[in-house]
């Protein structure tokens, strides 16, 4: 049996659903000979850790507890009233130190897997230690990946102990595809991709004819949008996808050589105008434009698409025509689609797609990669 103890940063929805994955999956592990032992939990406030996390671990009973307390919005510190011998609850000023000390203790040992599930650029500092101390690093979180070059190639400077598939894809096999076609000497010369579950559902809505501001509104009730929509039409999260995979590529640039096309302008910025604003009278001021662009587009027989483009020396996100009957042109819903253009798959690209976004997915992804380096851990 192969044990690996795990660390979760980020206790947020994908964090949260992420445990539950550990808990209900705990006999199909026991049958792969492996076992997970979580011996502890971070939010942006707190941490908990076992008092032993050379032979402790949370159990179930447990974890689901806490995943119950924080769905409620409560801080990890609302435990330290019952805290005791069996763990401890720090507030976030003391977590950094007490994770290096258990990173230095695990990781020439028995291992420890850290796994980002936050999405914060504060555990870039922490990730970047734990790397030369033999730990495993699992990132649901694209802020590290897409920080400056010298905090990448830190994190990828042992790339056997690092993986995050879910950074891109949510659970689609879009990071572990693209590095068998690299790794196999296959040169990728473009990649274009709707990687945005949010923004797919809402190119593929107005194509229908729905208004933009309909579409948006509808979006954000059933919760594919941020609490604020323009996060998500803002185009950067697409764009640090973008980032990710042209790194992966080789290409050393940072997200501010990306040109990224907003859906809104400035004037409807979040430090300009409320969300209520935005959602009442902003959006309506968007339909008209893209109503027209909407149909331009099918004249052309085509239809608009919000897509990242990796080509040549340009990586751009954006709106972009497109033709109907292809893989992006034929994308509905909420689901991504990533086609790969090389030299093995020139005429006809790799295309990879399906659903892309949800904390249900992306938790399964996060756990697979967890699973995926078990190799690296000692048996018992």
């Amino acid at each position: 049996m192969k044990t690996i103890p795990v660390v979760l940063m980020g206790c947020g929805g994908v964090g949260r659903q992420l445990l539950h994955h550990i808990v209900s999956s705990r006999s199909l592990h026991a049958q792969l000979g492996v076992h997970l032992r979580v011996v502890g939990v971070c939010d942006s406030k707190s941490s908990i850790f076992v008092s032993d996390v050379l032979s402790m671990e949370f159990d179930d009973k447990f974890l689901l507890e806490l995943c119950q307390l924080k769905s409620n919005g409560s801080s990890l510190l609302t435990l330290s009233t019952t805290s005791g011998a069996e763990y401890q609850v720090l507030t976030s000023s003391d977590s950094a130190t007490k994770l290096i000390d258990i990173a230095a203790l695990l990781g020439k040992s028995m291992g420890l897997a850290l796994v980002d599930c936050s999405a914060s650029s504060e555990t870039i500092g922490v990730m970047k230690q734990v790397v030369d101390l033999g730990c495993c690093i699992v990132m649901a979180n694209k802020k590290p990946l897409t920080s400056t070059m010298e905090d990448y190639d830190k994190l990828v400077s042992h790339p056997r102990r690092i993986r995050h598939e879910s950074t891109v894809g949510a659970g689609l096999p879009v990071i572990a595809s693209l590095n068998r076609i690299l790794s196999s000497g296959d040169s990728v010369h473009r990649i274009v991709g709707s990687l945005s579950g949010t923004l797919g559902y809402v190119m593929s809505e107005v194509e229908d004819g729905k208004p933009l501001s309909q579409v948006v509104k509808a979006a954000k009730s059933l919760g594919y949008t941020e609490p604020d929509p323009r996060d998500d039409l803002s185009g950067m999260d697409v764009a640090r996808k973008g980032l990710i995979l042209a790194r992966l590529l080789g290409w050393r640039i940072n997200l501010d050589s990306i040109k990224i096309e907003s859906l809104y302008p400035e004037v409807m910025g979040s430090n300009v105008m409320s969300v209520e604003d935005f959602l009442d009278n902003g959006l309506l001021l968007l339909d008209k434009d893209i109503q027209e662009r909407v149909k331009k587009a099918s004249l052309n027989g085509n239809v608009l698409r919000y897509v990242c483009v990796i080509e040549g020396s340009r990586c751009e996100v954006g709106i972009q025509e497109l033709p109907k009957d292809s893989p992006l042109g034929r994308l509905r819903g909420s689901d991504n689609v990533l086609e790969i253009y090389s030299r093995c798959y020139s005429e006809q690209p790799l295309v990879i797609q399906g659903a892309g976004a949800g904390n249900d997915t992306t938790a399964a992804g996060v756990l697979a990669d967890i699973l995926d380096i078990q190799d690296l851990f000692p048996e018992k």
